[in-house]
């Protein structure tokens, strides 16, 4: 074993070598998050959510612990849950258990008198950051100087910030979701002769060349850490999808390896995978499709069949105890949570509710009228799709 000891005499792994399984609860292979950590907690949270009654409505993403799905009254992807908030006008108090973007969605979508809450503000969103304002617009600068900003529309995913959204809706684009990708696509080059896809490029690649029969010769991929996204003028001439150099932390885990592995393991396994995986995982794959469209195909699924699921732990694992009868199992033989999204644990969530039933409103999400105004463009335009 080797082991580094720090000034203080504090013992330091080197990484990959050794675990201390004390300080990693809930890191072991496959993975087993830790309990909360006062049985106390479920019992506060069922009298805070009951005092508040009818006036917090509590929203709880795919991805979250179980420990917090059992107290909300929706769960859903991000855009279903915004939209659920905002067909909830009489709540005081949306408690949207999730990360960053999507108290944002939830905010724009909800009447003013609504306050959104986020019970932890450090559950951000890996792929979302990829992609700042000032970044985007330096990028849609590269594409003026090379003659081909008025004929790019740009397209961004809902895994994105209130600013780029804003931006898509003043520069003639719009939302997408992982479901309706391809509408998008198809509205986008109905207006224009590119596309700049924002942040997730496996998502953007997948959908063009999967789906609408684009090569990979068509795509370019715009690093917004180099100088003009390390492309010259004209391969941004050249391209048809510009995509942005962005990928979800847990999807881009998988590998072609992972897909071989389980299906040498698992005899007649089906692999059913997020399209936000990488282009040679989603090639190999059995299935593609959104987190809605994976609850669908296992509920289908016929009793005794075996899958894969290539997406967050906590979704897979909450789909094998839903099917007992279906073989399920997590395509990667290594932990794969979200850590941004495990942020929301009991106990943020127990903390947002007390101080709301106290008439304190805590880690409110907030986005300007100017943004709201922009970003809502944007995603009325993806409602609007056929």
């Amino acid at each position: 074993m080797v082991v580094t000891t720090t000034e203080t005499g504090l013992p330091l792994f080197v990484l990959g070598r050794q675990a201390d399984p004390h300080s990693e609860r809930g890191v072991d292979c496959p993975g087993e998050l830790p309990p909360a950590s006062d049985p106390a907690l479920v019992e506060r949270a069922e009298r805070a959510k009951a005092a508040l009654g009818d006036r917090v409505f509590v929203l709880g993403h795919h991805y979250q612990r179980d420990e917090v799905i059992r107290f909300a009254d929706v769960t859903g992807d991000s855009f279903k849950l915004a939209q659920q908030a905002a067909a909830r006008p009489e709540a005081e108090y949306i408690v949207f258990c999730g990360v960053h973007f999507m108290a944002e969605s939830a905010d724009i979508l909800t009447g003013d008198s609504q306050k959104v809450v986020l019970p932890d503000m450090a559950a951000g969103c890996s792929m979302a950051d990829m992609a700042t304002f000032d970044q985007v617009e330096e990028c849609w600068d590269a594409l003026a100087d090379a003659g081909i900003a008025d004929v790019t529309v740009p397209i961004t995913y809902m895994n994105s910030s209130a600013d780029i959204k804003a931006f898509c809706g003043r520069n003639g684009g719009a939302v997408c979701t992982s479901s309706n990708a391809r509408r998008a696509l198809d509205w986008a080059f109905s207006r224009g002769e590119k596309v700049l896809f924002l942040p997730d490029q496996h998502l953007g690649r997948n959908t063009a060349v999967l789906e609408m029969g684009l090569s990979l010769d068509d795509c370019v991929v715009y690093n917004p850490h180099r100088p003009n996204g390390g492309l010259t003028e004209q391969q941004l001439r050249d391209a048809k999808m510009i995509l942005w150099r962005g990928h979800c932390s847990v999807h881009g885990r998988f590998t072609a390896e992972s897909v071989d592995d389980v299906r040498a393991r698992i005899p007649g396994v089906n692999v059913l995978v997020h399209p936000e995986c990488r282009h040679e995982v989603v090639v190999k794959a059995d299935h593609v499709g959104s987190t809605e469209h994976i609850i669908k195909k296992l509920t289908e699924a016929p009793a005794g069949s075996s899958w894969a699921i290539g997406t967050e732990l906590n979704l897979v694992k909450r789909l094998g105890a839903m099917f007992p009868d279906k073989n399920v199992s997590f395509l990667d033989r290594t932990v794969c949570y979200c850590s941004t999204m495990n942020r929301i644990d009991l106990p943020h969530l127990v903390w947002a509710l007390e101080s709301l039933a106290a008439g304190q409103v805590v880690n409110r999400i907030t986005v300007d009228p100017d943004t709201t105004h922009w970003a809502k463009v944007a995603l009325d335009r993806m409602l609007a799709l056929p």
